[in-house]
C-alpha cells in the first residue's frame, strides 16, 4: 500500500469543488491566508518587543554602572580635597 495517488486526490478536489463551489473555496483560503499574516504579525511584534526590551535593559544597566562609577569619583574627589 503506497497512500494516496496523485488520482485520488484529484478526485477528492474535484468532489469538494463540487459541494462547496469556488466562492466559498476562495472565500475560505483568503480568510485563512489573512489569519496566517495576522499571526505572523503578532509573532514578529512580540520578538520586537522582547528584543526592544533587553536592549534597553542593557542600557539601563550600563547607565546605572557609570553613575556608580562617577558617584564614587566624585567622593574620591571630594575626599582629596578634604584631606
Amino acid at each position: 500500500m503506497e497512500g494516496i495517488s496523485i488520482w485520488q486526490l484529484l478526485i477528492i478536489a474535484m468532489i469538494v469543488v463540487l459541494l462547496f463551489g469556488t466562492d466559498k473555496l476562495r472565500n475560505l483560503g483568503s480568510d485563512l491566508g489573512s489569519s496566517i499574516r495576522g499571526f505572523k504579525k503578532a509573532m514578529n511584534e512580540d520578538d520586537d518587543h522582547d528584543i526592544s526590551k533587553e536592549r534597553d535593559d542593557e542600557i539601563n544597566k550600563n547607565i546605572m554602572i557609570d553613575r556608580s562609577k562617577n558617584l564614587c569619583e566624585d567622593e574620591k574627589t571630594n575626599n582629596e580635597k578634604n584631606d
